[in-house]
């Protein structure tokens, strides 16, 4: 089991396709893991037997857990974290599950998610919270962090996510993994979604290495029939762009938020030195952001588009159970949250779009000449378990508290449909991981492969681990 724990998806499915392992060797050894130091943790909600088909693809064996938000896998539990869903069990398969058997990965369990994804920590009334291998006092940050949580002490060496305003980055960097965010449309959300609020939402995984994370895309991308968005095709395998050159790029970088907020002395130097790095690497970096942040209707706009989001999330389940969530079945936030949704108007839900949209153009001007922006990935290490949660007389505390760590404009890779990544940056006095934060060009996740490897290579992450911590 410990030979295994520490390597990663690619090196486990090389074993298994030099006969040195045996795909349920892999599985055996994954569900030990999970016996063993998942209590610790509250990463893993639900574990189950995988199907077979395991003698295909580029994972063949690899064991794999599904973040339990919006990915559904027929006969599993699926209840998005909420007290609401707690015995909804999944009718269906989601095409991004059937692509993921395809890819031959073992679908072992399901992981731990904050209510409808909504909070910036996963600390569910359901589940409980999910404690970060690093120091299990503190959050693995949201919605994906069970996923991340699962990676990071090696229960998996990958599992999926899912990014509506970071929730892919987020825990990728408070868990020292590599977490990308593709360009929208590159992964189908079908059958049961398509647009959701202007193409904000967007599917992948929590990796420890780059090169996983580009060979899974590559396994699962691709547009499915009838879907709303296309990402321009890729002009080769994206697992050939980790490790080609890049080229000399230009790359804009910003320490400093907009609103002035403190940021941790240690996540600004690491992106200081990740732009120092760069430039040895000989790329050109400057001081530079997008424009499109400083209009006054962004923010305004993106508190709209995520209020209808909510509205939206409730109003498919009360259509879907037939019942509305009763006293106590949603969370006092999500309850909060709801209840602002109502007074969303549809003139304002457009105008809100109509607003994204032009910052999008703004944006696509600015990486006319700019090929990826860098920032630290968050203002701060991972906060202590239960601050950025709400309560019943101050349901929006947490998501206030969150203002002090997501200050680098996350979400703008959602609200353009950019790609976007953290990549593990070392780790503070505390012994905390830190992650810098790169946007990218729409469709030109190649670029950011190219870039995360650069850095990879040179600043090797691999060696990084919370053992002793859980």
């Amino acid at each position: 089991m410990d030979e295994l724990r520490w390597l990663d998806a690619t090196a486990q499915a090389e074993l298994v396709r030099r006969r040195e392992v045996k795909p349920t060797e892999l599985v055996d050894a994954a569900l030990a893991r999970i016996e063993q130091l998942n209590p610790g943790l509250n990463a893993v909600i639900a574990t189950f037997d995988p199907r077979p088909g395991w003698a295909t693809g580029p994972f063949a064996g690899v064991p794999f857990l599904l973040k339990d938000l919006a990915v559904e896998v027929a006969g599993t539990p699926f209840t998005e974290g909420s007290r609401w869903l707690a015995d909804n069990v999944s009718r269906h398969d989601q095409e991004l599950a059937v692509r993921y058997h395809r890819a031959g990965l073992s679908l072992v369990g399901k992981t731990n998610t904050c209510e409808f994804g909504l909070s910036p920590t996963v600390e569910p009334a359901l589940f409980g919270a999910t404690r970060n291998p690093w120091d299990p006092d503190r959050s693995t940050g949201g919605s994906s962090g069970g996923s991340a949580a699962a990676v990071a002490a090696g229960l998996v060496p990958m599992a999926h996510g899912n990014d509506a305003g970071g929730s892919i980055r987020y825990p990728a960097a408070w868990c020292g993994l590599f977490g990308l965010k593709p360009t929208r449309g590159r992964v189908p959300l079908g059958p049961e979604y398509g647009d959701l609020t202007g193409g904000i939402c967007a599917e992948h995984a929590l990796t420890r290495s780059v090169r996983d994370s580009a060979a899974l895309l590559d396994a699962v991308s691709g547009p499915a029939p009838g879907d709303p968005y296309w990402a321009p095709p890729p002009r080769r395998p994206f697992r050939e762009e980790a490790g080609a050159d890049p080229g000399r790029l230009r790359i804009g970088i910003c320490t400093r938020p907009r609103g002035g907020q403190y940021v941790d002395p240690a996540w600004a130097a690491a992106a200081i030195r990740a732009g120092e790095l760069l430039e040895q690497l000989g790329h050109h970096v400057d001081e530079a952001s997008p424009t499109g942040l400083d209009d006054p209707e962004y923010g305004p706009a993106l508190g709209v588009l995520f209020r209808a989001f909510t509205g939206w999330v409730i109003g498919y389940w009360i259509r879907r159970t037939g019942r509305p969530p009763a006293d106590g079945e949603i969370e006092p936030q999500t309850r909060a949250y709801w209840e602002s949704a109502r007074r969303v108007t549809a003139t304002d839900y457009l105008l809100a779009v109509g607003t994204m949209q032009r910052i999008c153009r703004r944006v696509a001007t600015w990486f006319a000449t700019y090929d990826a922006w860098l920032t630290p990935t968050l203002g701060g290490a991972a906060p202590l378990l239960g601050e950025l949660l709400g309560t019943a007389d101050n349901p929006l505390r947490g998501s206030r508290n969150a203002g002090r760590y997501l200050m680098f404009d996350g979400e703008l890779a959602n609200v353009t449909g950019n790609p976007a990544m953290s990549v593990p940056f070392g780790v503070d006095e505390h012994g905390l991981p830190i992650g810098v934060h790169v946007l990218g060009r729409f469709g030109d996740e190649a670029t950011l492969f190219r870039l995360a490897a650069q850095i990879e290579e040179a600043r090797s992450w691999a060696h990084l681990r919370p053992e002793g911590q859980i």
